[in-house]
């Protein structure tokens, strides 16, 4: 169950529950079934709301996590710490990653309970196509952000799956074993927002809306453990952008529909 801040602000017993839920059931269902290798997908929100930038996967527990989604990060650390206590009980080999924020093609565009990416990518359409004088975005746009294009995600797990044990281990630790997915640069979400007025070719003003929440001032990843095993990001965040964006457009009755 994930989702932008409305999200999680709107729904937390739903974020914390249904969570906690999938992940325990499907990590103790793979145990009994007997998978010995398998993979779980944390997220960067996991770290304290002021940890030291870019984060390192050791500041884990070190401080408060961000209010706004903390029952979703209590979820997701619990399910790299199920990872951990059932390597040391059982000797299997799960292992976690923690990718930053996520976009790509086949994204959640829905307008209340979408990522940051979606619902500014839709919010711009939708103004250009109907000619709106200028586009709201929430928050003083002064947080930082970074964005990681879907395909590169998939090709990052298959490169931590693939790593032998010796080497996973080597650039991990037994009650830190979970490993950074990113791609080492941010952005704020003015300039974020500025980005997409251009790839969406929308000639209006933005509207920064400082009542809303910011969420946390910034979320930058340490990806060392990443390159350690041999994975670096290639797609640069206009380019992916553009892809996406692509995709949206292509996509747009099939998505109103849904």
């Amino acid at each position: 169950r994930v989702g932008g801040i409305v999200a999680n602000n709107s729904y937390p017993a739903d974020f914390i529950y249904q969570n906690l839920m999938i992940q325990s059931n499907v990590i103790q269902g793979a145990y009994l079934g007997g998978v010995k290798k398998l993979l779980f997908l944390g997220s960067s929100c996991i770290y304290p709301k002021l940890a030291d930038q870019p984060m390192l996967e050791d500041s884990l527990l070190t401080g408060l996590l961000e209010p706004t989604n903390e029952p979703y990060a209590v979820a997701k650390i619990a399910g790299i710490k199920l990872c951990e206590s059932y390597n040391r009980q059982y000797k299997v080999d799960y292992r976690s990653v923690m990718p930053t924020n996520l976009y790509g093609p086949n994204d959640n565009f829905h307008p209340d309970n979408s990522h940051v990416i979606p619902a500014m990518m839709r919010r711009f359409h939708l103004a250009k196509i109907e000619r709106q004088a200028s586009v709201e975005v929430w928050g003083s746009g002064r947080p930082k952000r970074e964005f990681l294009y879907v395909d590169e995600l998939a090709d990052a797990c298959v490169c931590v799956m693939d790593a032998s044990p010796e080497l996973y281990q080597s650039v991990t630790q037994e009650r830190v074993s979970h490993i950074n997915i990113g791609t080492g640069v941010d952005c704020s979400i003015e300039e974020l927002a500025i980005l997409m007025k251009q790839v969406t070719n929308y000639s209006g003003g933005i509207v920064f809306d400082a009542s809303k929440p910011d969420g946390a001032p910034r979320k930058l990843l340490n990806v060392d453990r990443a390159h350690e095993l041999g994975w670096q990001a290639k797609t640069k965040l206009r380019d992916g952008l553009q892809l996406t964006y692509q995709w949206y457009v292509n996509n747009i009755n099939a998505l109103r529909k849904a």
